[in-house]
């Protein structure tokens, strides 16, 4: 992997060298827009209209509208030296419970690495707050955007993760939906509550695989070696009484645990 920026985690008086790893990596099937008659690709062009011709990237400024039709400009320098940016720092700012940040509020993660000779003091950072089971909320300028981060250690590394600001997460008492009042029974809870107890399994994250991605895959190479999809028929609705349904749900999951749990004895 390459670094995105080498920079430092500081607080207080410490001063902690890094370089910083994106830490996730899609892995989504990209498609191409063609021209359905002669499959050419299409091109966007950075078009003018006002002189009928392309302009080139060099050509480009970045505008903000401010009224219908009038922009302000500013320059490339003048968005990476904003007062108040402190390019390529993490400044932590209060030391939290891990569990006190919704992950609504999680939007993207990095690994942070020590810089030569930043060892001991980043190890220092990350022992203290393993035992402490504390993580950091600080802020972070990534290109022209400042951010709230969350710094917390994961394994040997400490892991930075982006944040939305708290007028960027829209609220759920916004949804009209949930403006609903419905009876739940006490023995419809406790089967609710049996099931979830069957299904509670340590989070192996490698196990959940991208199914669709598969399947996607597996057409795409039936088309390349010039075979039909075949495309299923569409699945009948179908209405379940609840207790029925949580009845047959848990005896689903005994049988699978034991399954599970005799291929591991084997």
């Amino acid at each position: 992997m390459r670094p995105i920026w080498k920079g430092a985690v500081t607080f207080g008086l410490v001063y902690i060298p890094v370089k910083v790893y994106a830490a996730t990596d899609r892995k989504d099937i990209k498609f191409h827009l063609l021209h359905a008659a002669c499959r050419t690709p299409i091109r966007y062009r950075r078009y003018r209209p006002s002189c009928e011709r392309e302009v080139g990237q060099e050509e480009l400024v970045r505008g903000y509208e401010y009224e219908r039709g009038r922009y302000v400009i500013l320059s490339a320098e003048e968005l990476e030296n904003l007062p108040g940016l402190e390019a390529k720092n993490v400044a932590l700012l209060d030391f939290v419970g891990r569990d006190e940040v919704n992950p609504l509020y999680y939007e993207r993660a990095y690994y942070l690495a020590p810089v030569e000779g930043g060892e001991r003091v980043y190890e220092l950072l990350r022992q203290a707050m393993e035992r402490t089971k504390k993580a950091a909320v600080g802020r972070v300028a990534i290109r022209t955007k400042q951010s709230p981060a969350l710094l917390w250690p994961s394994g040997r590394a400490l892991v930075m993760s982006l944040l939305y600001y708290a007028d960027e997460v829209r609220p759920a008492e916004a949804l009209p939906e949930l403006n609903y009042s419905v009876p739940v029974h006490e023995n419809e809870l406790k089967m609710a509550e049996g099931l979830i107890s069957n299904l509670t399994a340590p989070f192996e994250p490698a196990k959940y695989r991208d199914e669709y991605r598969e399947v996607l895959q597996n057409a795409i190479s039936r088309k390349i070696a010039g075979e039909d999809v075949a495309v299923p028929p569409p699945r009948a609705e179908r209405v379940i009484d609840l207790m029925e349904a949580l009845k047959a749900s848990i005896e689903l999951a005994k049988k699978e645990r034991g399954a599970k749990k005799r291929r591991a004895g084997a």
